[in-house]
């Protein structure tokens, strides 16, 4: 058994009760929570049993928060960080994304996700939701090495418009690699790594793949991983072709559940949010993805009819900036603005929406999402002491929007330290840096795409 106690710090748990703690103490026994409250208390309580190896560090001055969770981050697209700019999202899908991804190797994912894996744990990210690349292999052993919490998916389609000759396949087909990388990597790292059944989108899945990946997540007990709802021509292409708009054919379809995680869920009626509650639906929100060019998804009103709403990053070509926490600082600004009232999602909901509610958008909130008892030791240590972060007048207000991301000191997942006083101790990061900016170059050579000539770097 190893022991370690976090003392002296100020903590934020995220419970049910939502506690507090100014002057507190985690004590963790190998991979659970085992005892937290106050320092002065769990310190005698450690000091009285000497016999017992115990690693004690002092955060005075520090903030300890659950880790972040990232409901959806593509981490095959991060060696693609800014390919997408400035274009619409079917150029970006058909001229960038698809055939960037379609000339990616194994190899090339691999590196990708362990770039994407790195900015993770530098923004205090413990866990997230890969909603698919086409190599799952790829994406499990980053995950292995980096020690990060994972739930992977496989990005499944089975029909549809200029798809890349490569990705063409039969729905038996789509279903057939599904289920073998859920036998091959679901409860994989003693149940760190986990694997949902994904979708891509309804321009892409035929009904009779959506409705047997539904089945085969409902036997397997996982999730199902869908882009919902995005963009307005995605709206009327169901519309055209399913007689209903997307979540309204869903609903029809019958597999909106308390296991399916619609991501981003913008062009939604009022009708549809009730169905997205009624059937316990959780959605994951990704604030820079969605202002870039799918629109404003009616967070509050989703939040007001009970809607389980987590946040995610998207991919690196959406976003560039692959930190929750500039998510958190985007959402809690985003909708005072589009609704002019400015008590609609309060930072206290924000930082639910990655740490509790998130846990339970991903059906894990029985180990993480929270500092309680009995839970995962998956945490972030926070050291405010910067300019931008002073002085914490409101400190869920500061962690919410004044945050940033080399505030993040120390992050650890299963009771071990990924970081620790901003080294990374999992994988060595330069060399991980410089290859991917190898690889990246390669794989848009091979794609053939073309960027708008500004100045060129692919060489440097």
């Amino acid at each position: 058994m190893t022991r370690t106690l976090l003392y002296n710090a100020s903590i934020v748990t995220m419970d049910i009760d939502r506690r507090q703690l100014n002057d507190g103490a985690v004590l963790i026994e190998d991979d659970r929570i085992v005892s937290i409250g106050q320092s002065e208390d769990i310190v005698t309580s450690v000091a009285m049993e000497p016999t017992i190896g115990t690693t004690c560090i002092d955060l005075r001055g520090r903030w300890i928060l659950p880790g972040l969770i990232n409901t959806h981050v593509h981490t095959s697209q991060q060696l693609g960080r800014g390919l997408g700019d400035d274009v619409n999202l079917l150029t970006w899908l058909t001229e960038r994304i698809w055939p960037y991804e379609s000339a990616m190797t194994e190899e090339d994912s691999y590196v990708s996700s362990l770039l994407c894996g790195l900015e993770q744990i530098r923004s205090g990210v413990t866990c997230f939701a890969e909603p698919g690349g086409q190599f799952v292999d790829g994406m499990g052993r980053a995950t292995l090495e980096l020690g990060l919490r994972g739930i992977l998916a496989r990005s499944t389609m089975d029909t549809g418009a200029g798809l890349p000759d490569r990705w063409k396949e039969s729905t038996d087909k789509a279903i057939e690699i599904q289920v073998d990388n859920c036998k091959r990597w679901h409860g994989q790292a003693g149940g760190r790594i986990r694997t949902w059944f994904g979708l891509r989108t309804i321009f892409n899945n035929s009904d009779d793949l959506i409705l047997r990946t539904k089945a085969l997540a409902d036997e397997h007990g996982v999730g199902v991983h869908m882009h919902v709802a995005e963009i307005q021509e995605e709206v009327q292409f169901a519309l055209d072709t399913r007689g209903a708009t997307t979540v309204t054919h869903l609903r029809n379809l019958g597999v909106l559940d308390s296991n399916f995680l619609a991501v981003h869920a913008v062009w939604l009626t009022d009708a549809e949010i009730g169905m997205l509650a009624e059937h316990g639906v959780k959605v994951s929100h990704n604030p820079a993805a969605a202002m870039r060019v799918l629109g404003f998804a009616k967070v509050p009103e989703m939040l007001e009819a009970g809607v389980c709403v987590a946040l995610g990053t998207d991919g690196a070509p959406s976003n560039n900036r692959m930190t929750l926490i500039d998510e958190m600082w985007l959402a809690s600004l985003i909708h005072k603005g589009r609704t002019l009232d400015p008590t609609v999602v309060p930072a206290q909901t924000v930082l639910a929406m990655v740490t509790c509610d998130a846990a339970r958008a991903l059906l894990w909130e029985d180990q993480i999402g929270s500092l309680a008892v009995g839970k995962k030791a998956d945490l972030a240590v926070i050291n405010p002491n910067s300019p931008a972060m002073l002085p914490m007048h409101d400190p869920i207000a500061n962690l919410v929007t004044a945050m940033h991301a080399h505030n993040i000191e120390s992050v650890m997942v299963d009771g071990q330290w990924l970081m620790r006083e901003g080294e990374i101790l999992v994988v060595n990061e330069d060399e991980i840096m410089a290859e991917a900016k190898s690889r990246a170059v390669a794989i848009a050579r091979r794609a053939g795409i073309r960027l708008p000539e500004r100045f060129d770097v692919t060489d440097r």
